[in-house]
């Protein structure tokens, strides 16, 4: 049964979880790209049209303004524009003199004169670069030309608007999406939290019990095998450690008590139980660099845990022989970082990402919680790090801890 749930769990979801995200990455790139395209199909396709309709008021304006000598220029204009609601138009001379304008609401706050004529000008100068002006020819009866007018124009409002519309539009997407997203996130978290703190208080009671009763039977055969006292008295340090870890799984979920004891004196004391209880082919080391006057605030039941359980997955990726190397130094911002290298066969580098999920791990009888109790441990009752800072394959892996000093 435990192999299968570690197979569901670290060999058949774990590739589907990163592929199921690209997939959504790659759905929403599509449909971003897809929208700006038809948008900008939209846009040329009035850009077009606008140019259409300025070219032929131009034609038009031309055609009624060699009518005649008495034909009015402007009046004609006036009622070639005035269908035009839109379009952001100004009328020059040949010398590109403004001389009349449509559809610009900042010229119209300008009484005429010098200051509406230099608006005009720079708006004159902009829709330059926007479009190259239409040339309306003017000619006598005689079909001689006496005179040109330009007609300068440029995108209206409306298409301005449309052109940014897309990005704005997934823009307040992105940002819905990301905040949704957090939310999310945090209610799974949170629903993540009460289900280890349940599954954590609820080992703690079920080991309450029969560790009072072992206690019980400890002083009981003390006083009927005197002559066993040596053999009892390791009894009464494997109920010590029961009870110890009794009190690790009843932290979780309670604010641990932090104090900052020296970070050496305490591995020390994880390594004297450690490398009693694993094989004698393994070997464990501390240094401490530049002394081992080094203090960090850590809870020491709990932190004891971490560094158990990255020992024992050591042990388990050196197959019973090779060394463990743990390493004490000051960081940059005041922290202690504790580095933990074994002589192991390494991760893999596509699989380093996963080696703190839950539920992930390469053992034939492993529930893949030992590192991701230790991660919960140091980011959130220590607010410190725990990584991977190097692996390489056959050659070892070391697991990096920052801790505050």
């Amino acid at each position: 049964m435990k192999t299968k749930f570690r197979e569901a769990t670290g060999s058949t979801l774990a590739p589907l979880r990163p592929h199921f995200k690209w997939l959504v990455v790659g759905f929403a790139i599509v449909i971003s790209f897809g929208s700006i395209w038809y948008t900008n199909s939209l846009v040329e396709q009035i850009r077009e049209r606008e140019q259409r309709q300025i070219e032929i008021y131009a034609s038009s304006l031309e055609f009624l303004a060699n009518e005649g000598d008495n034909v009015n220029f402007f009046l004609i204009l006036d009622e070639i524009v005035a269908a035009n609601h839109s379009i952001p138009v100004i009328l020059t001379d040949e010398n590109e003199n403004p001389e009349d304008f449509r559809n610009l609401a900042r010229a119209e706050k300008f009484t005429p004169g010098k200051d509406r004529n230099d608006f005009l000008k720079r708006e004159i100068e902009e829709m330059r670069e926007a479009h190259a002006p239409i040339e309306v020819t003017l000619k006598d009866d005689q079909d001689n030309i006496y005179g040109y007018k330009y007609i300068f124009y440029k995108n209206s409002y409306l298409l301005s608007q449309l052109k940014y519309y897309p990005y704005i539009q997934l823009s307040v997407i992105a940002l819905f999406g990301i905040i949704t997203f957090l939310i999310l996130n945090y209610i799974r978290r949170v629903e993540q939290d009460r289900v280890w703190v349940g599954l954590a208080k609820e080992t703690a009671h079920q080991l309450g019990t029969p560790l009072s009763s072992l206690m019980a039977w400890s002083e009981y055969f003390k006083g009927l095998y005197p002559e066993q006292m040596e053999a009892l008295l390791e009894f009464d340090k494997d109920v010590d450690r029961l009870k110890v870890i009794t009190d690790r799984f009843s932290s979780i979920g309670s604010e641990p008590q932090l104090s900052a004891l020296n970070i050496a004196d305490a591995i020390d004391e994880i390594v004297v139980y450690l490398q009693k209880r694993l094989s004698t082919k393994i070997v464990i080391t501390v240094s401490a660099f530049p002394s081992r006057d080094i203090s960090a605030k850590i809870n020491q039941s709990l932190f004891a845990w971490v560094i158990e359980n990255l020992c024992k997955n050591a042990a388990d990726a050196m197959e019973g022989k090779g060394s463990i190397h743990i390493s004490i130094l000051r960081a940059n911002e005041g922290r202690i970082a504790v580095d933990v290298q074994d002589s192991g066969k390494g991760i893999p580098k596509s699989k380093i990402t996963n080696v703190f999920r839950p539920g992930y791990t390469t053992k034939k009888r492993g529930w893949g919680l030992g590192l991701t109790l230790a991660k919960r441990i140091i980011e959130q009752y220590h607010q410190g790090k725990i990584f991977v800072k190097q692996s390489e394959m056959n050659r070892g892996t070391t697991f990096r801890i920052y801790l505050n000093g």
